[in-house]
């Protein structure tokens, strides 16, 4: 079975150069309003610390750092991607608040209790065990802190759900090729049967009964886009 962190490492080390413009291609249009519904949980708190898993090219860092007066620390497994961060955050005017590590989600190098609040975006589908990673973030939340997660999803119903199939499993694929090269198509063909995958396996009552095993209560979700998103929030016990 090919390990999931390495086949992370292997489809995004091309392409963080224009991750944020090609996620919006990619979502349709719609990844920033995702990420400022899952920011908005965060900033409701008024955090002064929050770790940013799986942070990429630093966006939803630098969001957080904009919205906040939180210090910021952003995680990721792939060493391009931080790269590509490290540049966007040192032309940032929060540079100062904003720090990144590599560091793999499943075993993060920060003792318990470190932050305020946590995020992560587009990850649970990268992990060998979701319900053990959900735990390993929320060890390193401080009692009380929030927690808030972005997600591609599925939409349901007779109208939505052909449609998304046919975008994701057609259009996706030419789309990533059209706007970035044979590194997005083959991300475009294989995130659509990923989604599927992970949300068969995975449904939303799985990810709410995983994060109360984990110490986070009062979860709550927010299917976004016809159902192409979702944000899931909670706070740690």
């Amino acid at each position: 079975m090919t390990d999931p962190n390495e086949f992370a490492r292997r489809l995004f080390d091309g392409l963080p150069s224009r991750y944020d413009q090609l996620a919006e291609v990619l979502s349709l249009g719609q990844n920033q309003r995702w990420r400022r519904a899952m920011v908005d949980a965060v900033v409701d708190a008024s955090p002064a610390s929050v770790l940013d898993v799986a942070t990429g090219p630093a966006g939803v860092a630098l969001q957080l750092a904009a919205r906040t007066g939180a210090k910021i620390t952003g995680l990721d497994l792939t060493l391009e991607m931080l790269r590509a961060g490290a540049a966007n955050v040192a032309r940032s005017a929060h540079s100062r608040r904003v720090s990144l590590v590599a560091g793999r989600a499943e075993q993060l190098p920060f003792p318990d209790g470190t932050f305020d609040a946590l995020t992560f975006t587009y990850l649970l589908r990268y992990v060998t065990d979701p319900g053990a990673t959900v735990a390993e973030l929320a060890r390193v939340v401080k009692p009380g802190g929030v927690v808030a997660a972005l997600e591609f999803h599925v939409p349901a119903g007779p109208l939505w759900r052909p449609l998304w199939l046919v975008y994701t499993r057609l259009v996706l694929p030419a789309a990533g090729y059209a706007a970035g090269g044979r590194e997005w198509f083959e991300v475009g063909r294989f995130l659509g049967p990923s989604i599927s995958e992970h949300w068969r396996r995975y449904p939303l009552s799985w990810q709410a009964e995983a994060w109360g095993r984990a110490g986070i209560v009062d979860v709550r979700w927010r299917v976004m886009s016809a159902g192409g998103g979702v944000v899931m929030w909670g706070t740690k016990a």
